[in-house]
């Protein structure tokens, strides 16, 4: 089959089996095609809670499917590609955010919403890339514990000054590998374009940007602006996307280098495969994580998240 046939037979399948397809900004754009909804991880739980099917796809990674499960523990979610972890969710454990939080005892620990189930069971507040930094002045304490991604909880900890924000080493390697030399290279090349980067990025690269902000604040900023050039300083697919939705304007990735093995892992053939029942694999978490990690999700919400 190519892929028109591919996705007409996936289309067929997902309505006969009453599945609601859930695609990340990152992953390809024929499997964006064949999706209920596409979006970032929280954005796409949110509308997973809403549907009215009761198995919901997830083409991204491990993490967001956890958190589709969360938010909806009475449906049967399914991670399409098993291999598909996240290297930031994944490269600190319960245990190590529990020695750490014992050391801080005053501070509230704030969990990126790119965590583990099992850390978020622990956290007291959940955030998103274009939550965190309204969230943290809703606080009432003026110390957070910001995990797992140093350069967001910097982003945060500029945007207010008044408060102590305490970060650990972590983050996404992807989007941490861009250098401030990147950036002056795509302006060299493209002097007009502005600058939009993600808040995963470190400090000297969000200093150049002329706006910063999560996937989906980066797309909506390029759809609304005037301007006729960007350079898209997140995940490369981003730029694709972009191309395809405002083809009278020009998008060019900030490199090259940016882009997600983990999010690449899931192809078109692996959905088709899911529905089939030949691949992919079905998120179970027990009752005790799902209430505790709900918690943290349900205090974002409640301070405006």
């Amino acid at each position: 089959m190519n892929i028109s046939q591919l996705q007409q037979e996936i289309l067929r399948m997902k309505k006969e089996q009453d599945v609601c397809i859930l695609a990340h900004s990152y992953v390809a754009r024929e499997i964006s095609e064949i999706a209920d909804y596409t979006g970032d991880s929280y954005g796409l739980s949110v509308e997973a809670s809403k549907v009215t099917q009761r198995t919901v796809l997830m083409c991204g990674v491990r993490f967001m499917a956890e958190t589709c499960k969360i938010l909806s523990p009475e449906k049967r979610v399914l991670l399409s590609n098993p291999i598909a972890g996240c290297p930031m969710a994944e490269q600190m454990d319960k245990d190590m955010i529990e020695a750490v939080k014992a050391q801080y005892p005053d501070y509230t620990l704030m969990a990126y919403v790119n965590t583990t189930a099992a850390l978020k069971t622990i956290a007291d507040v959940c955030v998103t890339s274009s939550s965190a930094v309204k969230i943290a002045k809703a606080l009432d304490n003026d110390k957070i514990l910001f995990i797992p991604d140093c350069n967001l909880g910097a982003f945060v900890a500029k945007q207010v000054p008044d408060k102590t924000v305490k970060l650990l080493q972590g983050g996404c390697p992807i989007h941490a590998a861009v250098r401030p030399a990147d950036v002056d290279a795509a302006k060299a090349l493209h002097p007009e374009a502005l600058v939009l980067v993600h808040p995963e990025c470190v400090p000297g690269v969000t200093e150049k940007a002329d706006y910063v902000g999560s996937t989906t604040g980066i797309m909506a900023y390029a759809k609304q602006s005037d301007a006729k050039e960007f350079i898209i300083g997140t995940e490369i697919s981003i730029a694709e996307h972009l191309q395809y939705d405002c083809p009278d304007k020009m998008f060019y990735p900030l490199t090259k280098h940016l882009i997600c093995p983990n999010m690449k892992s899931t192809t078109l053939v692996d959905v088709y495969r899911v529905l089939r029942g030949e691949f992919g694999e079905e998120i179970l978490l027990d009752d005790e994580t799902i209430r505790l990690a709900r918690r943290c999700i349900d205090n974002m919400i409640a301070l405006g998240g």
